[in-house]
């Protein structure tokens, strides 16, 4: 039977699924992964100079305002996660992913130069639409080029990586806080402005990492498709010296050529395709949102108003801090890809929420040291660290590859939105309580939501260990049999 013009057949996706680890994937996790180094960089400045900045040599902030600030920076990574994750699904993973880390860069320079609490928040903002713009094209990037046998412990690795940027942004604070190395009016105007500037070799290096195969197959561009998976394949042959084998039996699919996908589409797929997988990436985003940000904007000032450690001393804590939860992934990412995504992420939230109640307690008790406080929520945010890394591999996997990038866009804003820009501000106000009681009932709220989703994910989870994407989420342009 003839097929008809509108439908084409295509075997990408298992043509990227059996390939072997090769400099291709090495270059991917580098050129698209450093993007959360830049997130953990710019979260870990805020948190490790916001003393400075709003000190006498800095803006002359309050904690209060210290805290709106991070809520404004969320608040810009929510809305430019909406805007540019819609332009990513409609015009390519590469050509967003660019212009997303060229905002960053303008605008982060530009926080450098600022003048009073407005302009400060102002920036904040903008330097949030650049890195969640590069949420959804990203991660969706990611995911369609990396191998299925491999997404999960990558992915989490990936997203991990955010806290290599945050041990460098505590490390650059140690220098950038000491008066004998940079004047303290200058030294955290400068952190910015060389953080900024380090996105211009992002933007170079990523020159080099061509369009999702995965993407044009679907918007009906199979032959540059083909053009881009020859070259890969070619590419992964001359490292190893042995020949691609043969594609033409592996498994493929039938697309139909088709228009822009609607938002009547995605609504459609989010609540009557897939209605728990909708309420499971809500509950796994919004979760993880408010217990990093409530916590990690405000732990500077937790250490040096409880504990009285100096400001300029902070990355010394947020050092071991930074490691745990890099290692965390690390460490367990392997687990998610043999033991499962769903036992997996139950495990990581429960026992995170749980260790942070009992440590809130502590802390309400006046029975932490500084460093006993820091090693505390260093175990708490391995575990958690891996469980969030997992929410951001379980909303892109889960859903068709129309809607890839603006899925992962929608439920970072939603689940930001709602637990994420709140945070900052209400753990900025029971700091400035100076009542161990009235924090202590943040850290009790952030637990609990933990544990809550923990109990989701046991029954709601997703098994998508190990299977092809179209497997797990057919894509919308899948021609019937």
């Amino acid at each position: 039977m003839a097929i008809p013009a509108d439908v084409f057949t295509t075997n990408v996706p298992a043509r990227l699924d059996r390939l072997p680890w090769s400099r291709f994937h090495w270059l991917v996790v580098g050129a698209l992964g450093v993007t959360w180094i830049l997130d953990g960089l710019e979260v870990t400045l805020v948190g490790s100079l916001s003393p400075a900045i709003a000190g006498p040599d800095g803006l002359n902030l309050t904690a209060a305002q210290i805290g709106l600030t991070g809520s404004a920076y969320i608040l810009g990574a929510v809305l430019g996660a909406l805007v540019f994750g819609r332009l990513t699904d409609t015009f390519g993973r590469r050509r967003l992913f660019t212009i997303t880390v060229a905002v960053y860069l303008v605008a982060t320079i530009a926080t450098g130069f600022s003048w009073d609490f407005w302009s400060f928040m102002l920036f904040r903002f903008l330097t949030g639409a650049g890195i969640g713009g590069e949420y959804g094209a990203v991660n969706s990037a990611i995911q369609e080029l990396i191998p299925a046998r491999r997404r999960g412990y990558t992915d989490l690795a990936i997203n991990g990586s955010f806290w290599v940027g945050a041990a460098l942004g505590a490390m650059g604070s140690l220098v950038v806080l000491n008066p004998e190395v940079v004047s303290q009016e200058w030294g955290w105007r400068l952190a910015f402005i060389i953080g900024g500037a380090l996105a211009v070799i992002i933007i170079f290096v990523r020159r080099f990492i061509p369009e999702s195969p995965r993407w044009l197959m679907t918007h009906g561009r199979e032959a540059e498709a083909e053009a881009v998976i020859e070259a890969i394949e070619a590419s992964v042959a001359r490292e190893t010296g042995q020949a691609t084998p043969p594609h033409a039996d592996l498994a493929s699919l039938r697309l139909i050529r088709r228009a822009r996908t609607s938002w009547w589409e995605i609504v459609t797929s989010l609540f009557r395709l897939y209605p728990k997988r909708t309420v499971l990436g809500v509950v796994l985003m919004s979760t993880q949102a408010f217990c990093y940000n409530a916590i990690f904007f405000t732990y500077a000032l937790i250490l040096t108003r409880f504990y009285g450690v100096a400001p300029q001393s902070i990355g010394w804590f947020i050092l071991p801090f930074a490691l745990g939860n890099f290692t965390g992934p690390l460490l367990l990412g392997g687990l998610f890809d043999s033991v499962g995504r769903r036992i997996m992420i139950a495990a990581t939230y429960g026992l995170a929420g749980v260790l942070l109640c009992v440590t809130g307690w502590m802390f309400a008790q006046g029975m932490l040291g500084a460093t006993t406080q820091t090693v505390a929520w260093t175990v708490i945010f391995f575990f958690a660290s891996a469980g969030a890394s997992a929410a951001y591999l379980t909303v892109g996997e889960c859903f068709p590859l129309e809607t890839r990038a603006v899925t992962i866009s929608l439920f970072y804003a939603f689940g930001t939105l709602l637990g994420g820009v709140g945070g900052p501000a209400l753990f900025g106000a029971l700091i400035d309580t100076g009542e161990r009681g009235q924090i202590f009932l943040g850290y009790l709220l952030g637990g609990g939501l933990m544990v809550a989703a923990s109990i989701v994910t046991l029954f709601l989870g997703v098994n998508a260990e190990r299977r092809p994407l179209e497997e797990v989420a057919p894509p919308l342009s899948l021609a019937a049999d």
